[in-house]
């Protein structure tokens, strides 16, 4: 075998996190033996790999598979295989098919519902607050027939209740797929299929076929080609999960080790994702006063209040991510480090009984509010920063009829008649569950504030806050009034906007408040002003988002600040002779 090594000069940029990233100002592409063609471009401030062109060791990898940054590709076309999961200098690099370059926000939409709306209706809703993903608990034909030549990435869902007859009969499954599938794309953009939900914890009688009933499904896809486009797996409920804090000592149930492992040998063959249920809610709620509430809302804590792993030393800010991180773990104690993770259900009650009292609306708002704003921002979690988390809200509709407590039946964003619960606080592009974007908010100091509570959130949102207090420098436009009020109103709103409005982001203990009263004055442009030099924040929405799949991704995709240095890019393409 003959070793071309093409040594290229690119430069190298560091973020302030200390990761490394490629940017290439101009494209370069190479040949590999058997027609493999490489080529990079500068796109999003990432190293891309555009496209392979061919099959690499019997693996097709399609286009637009994003890779971490930093990044040393080693290509061997013999004898090596990109089945095994690279981590070379911090980067780590999966075989798995890409689908997305971002993470995507979904919703559920359960039926449940005494009065339940149309699929006209349902999609109506859905294309008016630009929900581009959703996940159906079933394959419901008249909505299916409605989403069509939508857009709109649908994941159906096999229930429980069907799932014994598949996973003993190759041609019961072959019928469902013909029936639910086959018989709706690609009018209907069906990404994805769930084979039951939480059987290992719901229906524990049905785990032995479990696996059997997810291969009998993936065969009939590869039989109609639709198996690249169309991913299979089962959502779990994280509570499969044991020692999960710290996340580095989680593993699994080791009483379904049986059913794990082969499910996870499917996953990792076929490019799909392990698709998690994550309540911090639940994990609130049945912690007894040990989790903070603050630490299950995604609400910013102060460094000294943060979770940390004995183990890694890795900071946990939510729950939301120690229980990922958990699932990330657990998979590795089974010797999987590549399968992706896709958090198939995540939301907050809105209202709740006696025995709730933390289930509600302005709770709910918050979580989701911020969940939706953490999982765009495409942050990952402390053991795979920057990896995204593609993740689908429960649920679009409270659904009366479920049994159970008071919250049962309240986790939706919208009632049946399409009214919004609550006002999620989110900005962006036109998007939104009702019509808050056309409000300019600020965030203010109140006016009867203690100075020195005042002075300790300055400190703080200009400090672990991360807040750019810059204009507030001597000779800068925000010095002058130079006084601890008219500093920490620059400072409050900066954090507010920074953080999209979040519920919660302006209350620094109590010493600001939001108005709709633009505090920019003079030079002083502040931050979401609509001024000329404002530097207007554009917030999240479940606006379409990059991808053209399901989103069970393996590109590990990583943000940052960039400082300019350089580095040799050393490709190792081997042909074989």
């Amino acid at each position: 075998m003959a070793v071309l090594l093409l040594f290229f000069m690119l430069p190298l940029s560091i973020s302030a996190s200390g990761e490394s990233s490629l940017i290439s100002p101009e494209k370069a592409s190479g040949t590999v033996g058997g027609g493999v063609i490489l080529t990079f471009e500068d796109k999003y401030k990432n190293l891309s790999l555009f496209g392979f062109l061919g099959i690499i060791n019997n693996k097709f990898i399609e286009p637009g598979c994003q890779l971490s940054e930093s990044l040393f590709i080693l290509l061997f076309l013999n004898h090596m295989s990109l089945k095994k999961y690279i981590h070379f200098f911090g980067c780590h690099v999966s075989y798995l098919i890409c689908g997305t370059h971002d993470a995507f926000i979904g919703v559920n939409i359960g039926s449940d519902i005494s009065d339940m709306p149309g699929p006209t209706e349902i999609v109506a809703l859905l294309k008016a607050q630009s929900i581009q993903h959703v996940r159906l608990y079933d394959a419901d034909q008249a909505l299916l027939l409605a989403l069509a030549n939508t857009g709109i990435r649908v994941t159906v869902s096999v229930p429980n209740d069907q799932l014994l007859g598949i996973g003993q009969s190759n041609a019961t499954a072959a019928n469902w797929v013909t029936r639910n599938v086959i018989a709706h794309v690609p009018a209907t953009n069906i990404t994805a299929i769930c084979v039951g939900s939480e059987v290992l914890t719901t229906l524990p009688n049905a785990a032995p076929i479990l696996v059997s009933a997810i291969n009998f499904i993936h065969s009939a896809l590869v039989a109609a080609n639709l198996d690249r486009q169309i991913k299979v797996s089962s959502p779990h409920s994280s509570s499969i999960i044991l020692d999960s804090f710290p996340p580095s000592q989680a593993f699994f149930n080791r009483t379904w080790n049986p059913v794990m492992v082969p499910m996870f040998k499917f996953l990792q063959s076929t490019g799909s994702c392990l698709m998690l249920n994550v309540y911090p809610y639940y994990d609130y709620q049945q912690s007894n006063g040990v989790i903070p509430l603050d630490y299950a809302l995604f609400r910013p804590l102060p460094p000294n209040k943060e979770a940390v792993d004995s183990n890694t030393l890795l900071h946990y800010t939510n729950v939301f991510d120690a229980v990922v991180d958990a699932a990330y773990f657990a998979m590795s104690d089974l010797n999987f480090t590549n399968i992706p993770i896709m958090v198939t259900e995540s939301g907050w009650p809105s209202k709740g009984d006696s025995s709730e009292p933390d289930a509600t609306v302005d709770n709910a708002n918050t979580y989701n509010s911020n969940l939706i704003r953490h999982v765009l921002n495409n942050t990952g979690t402390p053991k795979h920063p920057g990896i995204a988390v593609s993740t689908f809200i429960y649920e679009l509709y409270n659904e009366d009829l479920r049994s159970g407590p008071v919250s049962e039946k309240n986790w939706g964003l919208f009632y049946a008649n399409g009214e919004p619960v609550y006002t999620l606080h989110l900005t962006g592009a036109g998007i939104l569950f009702a019509n808050d974007t056309t409000n300019q908010t600020f965030c203010v100091t109140k006016s009867n504030a203690d100075p020195k509570m005042l002075q300790a959130a300055l400190d703080w949102a200009c400090g672990p806050g991360k807040v750019d207090c810059s204009p507030l420098l001597q000779g800068q436009p925000c010095y002058e009034p130079d006084n601890v009020v008219a500093h920490s109103t620059y400072a409050f709103n900066a954090y507010y906007q920074k953080m999209d409005k979040s519920p919660g982001s302006c209350d620094f203990k109590g010493v600001a408040t939001v108005t709709t009263t633009d505090p920019s004055h003079g030079s002083c442009i502040f931050p979401g002003s609509h001024g000329r030099k404002g530097t207007r924040t554009n917030g999240t929405s479940l606006a379409p988002s990059n991808s053209t799949s399901s989103g069970c991704l393996s590109q590990y995709h990583y943000n940052g600040g960039f400082f300019t240095s350089s580095l040799i890019l050393v490709l190792l393409l081997c042909a074989v002779v």
